[in-house]
């Protein structure tokens, strides 16, 4: 995903580009803010530096001196001073929050539309659980980066300068040998940025598996209880956190490995400055103000310095996190609107593939030549065995991927050639997978057309025989579905999906083993519900049940990526040899489909399970 050079170190030059990319999309936006929370961190760094630069006329003026009516008027300085100091930093501290907090907000905003414009095929190749997972570690690092820039610069690198100024004025030997830490500092930290680099990415990816993980087991706990994975996914997720662990330790262990290391350089250069003072101060009969105040001007700026060496080490860590943000952002769209793409226009609803052939990536064909009509306002349904090709006829229709060779038309325009979201608005799925969405039973029906009314939606719910039960739950339409509706059984949940294409309204309608996840007695409410909304729609309906297609006006057969037979219920049965005609006689020897028993015990099984959930 996103960059090949990704997973190795990033150079001088991208890190510059990194940090010239954030503030381009995010800087101007916040001048006037950052414009304050910098005067209010110059005021910080300004306060500090008078706080050092007082010393001396504290001890030359009152104590060597006892120029005892001065007292006053520093006493009220140093007050003043603290004062401003206060509130500069609770101001900068407000603004760089609000700020910060923003720039979340908006990076998950621009996250979360462009996913929305990425191909099937890149949810299909990326974990949604790691992804998620990725998102939420990197997307805070780039506020912290932004932070991180303004603080060092406006706040300890003026209150170092300061400092300094403040010492070299007071003693401009002493500063020199004060200073002779800088060098082997500046080597330090750049020998941890770059073992900083490779062990940060590291750990970012091994978190981002393991919360995936931890996501996917908890979201597929019935299939773990089910086939007892208890102690396989428990081993499996001790691996990860043991990795995920050890990459901490050693981030833990290369960042912090600063601290001594400057503690050490800034005790020696310290002792050094007093031991030379000291001997000084003993050799000559100068006041004490100019080296007390140059002390303390040493001891302030070791913080600031503290905080340079030690942020350049945590703006590495934001930097690595921040590029894979944009790794994010910056992969392209392989299946966009074609150029002067127009809305379609859908008057009938007539559908013709014209010689499809489609593969996924580099394997065979899953569609080879496949022709046939679907006609406007007529039910054309489609039969054959699992891997047939079926699904992805339907994939292809509302153009989740593009065709290899041949072509779709829909009221004779090419589908390639028109916006994929007005063909898709114009089209209502249901899936043998149905999937709800956090929220109220409501929200979810609602979400096939957005501004559908509470009358409409209701109305949409007794067509798919979903009223009754919905009235039976505690707050109605208002019932919190949880996720995935893991409150609602399998039925209940195919029955609401099927409310929602019924709201949606649209001329073409596709069934993908829609009523797969019903009894009896439902299916047969659903599909009168469906033959009456069907009657004014184009409607494509794939069905492993006879008693599904049997009454369609057309029936496609595919096998292996073919269309080896076409016709009605009753032309295809005049075939004894046929696949279709085979088919049939093999579900009503049996006395229905084959997989109508293994979905009925499902159901009762979701039914017994729901049952003794209430009884506990």
């Amino acid at each position: 995903m996103g960059n090949p050079k990704a997973h190795g170190q990033p150079e001088p030059g991208e890190v510059i580009a990194v940090i010239r990319r954030v503030l381009t999309e995010n800087g101007r936006d916040f001048i006037p803010h950052y414009t304050v929370a910098g005067i209010c961190m110059l005021a910080v760094a300004g306060t500090t530096a008078f706080s050092a630069w007082i010393m001396r006329d504290i001890i030359d003026e009152i104590f060597y001196r006892q120029q005892w009516h001065l007292v006053g008027w520093i006493c009220a300085a140093i007050v003043v001073a603290f004062t401003i100091r206060g509130f500069a930093t609770y101001g900068q501290a407000v603004l760089l929050a609000k700020v910060g907090n923003n720039i979340v907000a908006r990076y998950q905003r621009r996250i979360f539309d462009h996913l929305m414009r990425l191909d099937i095929g890149f949810f299909t190749a990326t974990r949604s659980g790691q992804l998620a997972a990725q998102i939420n570690q990197n997307v805070t690092e780039i506020r912290d980066l932004l932070n991180m820039t303004l603080a060092a610069l406006a706040r300890d690198a003026v209150s170092l300068l300061g400092l300094v100024v403040v010492m070299i004025i007071m003693d401009p030997l002493l500063s020199l040998i004060a200073l002779v830490i800088g060098p082997p500092l500046v080597y330090t930290v750049n020998y941890l940025m770059r073992r900083l680099r490779r062990v940060t990415r590291e750990s970012v990816e091994i978190n981002s598996r393991l919360l995936g993980a931890m996501q996917e087991s908890v979201q597929g706990i019935a299939v773990v209880k089910a086939f007892t994975m208890e102690n396989a996914l428990a081993e499996r997720m001790a691996g990860l956190i043991r990795d995920a662990e050890t990459r901490s330790n050693k981030i833990a262990r290369v960042s912090e490995r600063l601290a001594p290391i400057t503690e050490v350089l800034a005790g020696l250069a310290i002792a050094g400055v007093i031991a030379y003072a000291g001997w000084r101060a003993a050799s000559s009969a100068e006041p004490p103000g100019s080296v007390f105040a140059f002390i303390t001007a040493l001891l302030l700026a070791y913080d600031p310095a503290r905080k340079l060496a030690r942020v350049q080490v945590n703006l590495e860590r934001a930097l690595v996190n921040a590029r894979m943000i944009y790794e994010i952002l910056d992969i392209e769209p392989r299946q966009g609107d074609a150029p002067n793409a127009k809305p379609i226009d859908v008057a009938r609803g007539e559908i013709h593939f014209e010689k499809v052939r489609f593969s996924y990536a580099e394997h065979m064909p899953v569609l080879n030549d496949v022709t046939f009509e679907a006609k406007a306002g007529k039910t054309t349904a489609i039969v054959g065995p699992s891997g047939a090709g079926k699904s992805t006829l339907f994939a292809l229709l509302q153009r989740f991927h593009d065709l290899d060779s041949g072509r779709i038309v829909i009221d004779g325009q090419d589908i390639a050639g028109i916006t994929k979201r007005s063909l898709r608005s114009n089209i209502a799925y249901v899936s043998q997978h149905p999937y709800l969405f956090e929220g109220t039973i409501r929200d979810n029906i609602r979400y096939g057309r957005p501004d559908a009314t509470d009358a409409e939606v209701e109305e949409a719910a007794r067509m798919a025989s979903a009223d009754a039960f919905i009235h039976q739950q505690a707050n109605g339409y208002e019932t919190l579905v949880g996720e995935n509706g893991a409150t609602l059984s399998g039925g209940q949940r195919q029955r609401i999906s099927i409310a929602r294409a019924v709201v949606r309204n649209a001329p073409i309608l596709l069934l993908d083993e829609a009523t797969s996840a019903l009894d009896n007695e439902s299916e047969a409410k659903v599909q009168e519900a469906l033959e009456r909304i069907m009657k004014t729609r184009t409607t494509l309906v794939i069905a492993h049940r006879m008693s599904t297609v049997v009454n369609a006006d057309r029936i496609v057969v595919l096998e292996e990526g073919m269309l080896v037979e076409e016709g009605t219920h009753k032309t295809l049965m005049k075939k004894p040899g046929g696949i279709y005609a085979r088919f049939y006689r093999m579900q009503t020897q049996r006395g229905d489909n084959l997989l109508e028993n293994g979905q009925a015990s499902e159901t009762a099984g979701e039914r017994e399970t729901e049952t003794s959930e209430e009884s506990r």
